[in-house]
C-alpha cells in the first residue's frame, strides 16, 4: 500500500533541504510554516497541483490511490467536497486532491524534526581577537 504520508513528508524535506535557508528563519518558524504552505500548494514535485498532476501518469496515481481509497474520503470531507466533481477528473486528481490534504501534517512533521536536529539554531559567529 502506497503510504501518502510517508512520500508528501519526504518531498516536503527535499524541497526544504534544496530551497530554503532555516538560518534565515531560526526566529520565525510559524512564518516558514505558513511560506511553506503557500509555496508547496502549487508545487508539482510536491503536491502536483499546479499541472493537476503528481506523477503526469494516471497508471502511477490509481497504483496510488490503491487502498487510499479512505483517505481520499477524508480529504474530500475536509475540503467540503462531495466528490463529484474530482471523480469525474480522475485519479490524477485524486492523488492531487490527498497530497494537498496531507501538506500541512507534512511540513509540521518536517519542521519538528528539523528543529530536533538543531537545524533552526543560528550559526554562532566567531568572535576574532583583536
Amino acid at each position: 500500500m502506497y503510504d501518502y504520508l510517508e512520500q508528501v513528508t519526504a518531498d516536503v524535506r527535499d524541497y526544504v533541504e534544496q530551497e530554503i535557508d532555516l538560518t534565515e528563519w531560526a526566529d520565525d518558524r510559524d512564518g516558514l510554516e505558513k511560506k511553506l504552505n503557500n509555496d508547496l500548494w502549487t508545487c508539482d514535485s510536491v503536491t502536483g497541483n499546479a499541472s493537476g498532476s503528481y506523477y503526469c501518469n494516471a497508471w502511477k496515481a490509481e497504483e496510488a490511490l490503491a487502498h487510499n481509497w479512505d483517505l481520499l474520503a477524508e480529504a474530500l470531507e475536509e475540503f467540503g467536497q462531495d466528490g463529484t466533481d474530482v471523480l469525474k477528473e480522475g485519479a490524477e486528481a485524486m492523488d492531487v486532491t490527498i497530497r494537498c490534504y496531507l501538506l500541512g501534517q507534512a511540513i509540521t512533521a518536517v519542521l519538528d524534526d528539523l528543529e530536533e536536529e538543531g537545524a533552526f539554531e543560528e550559526e554562532e559567529e566567531e568572535e576574532e581577537e583583536n
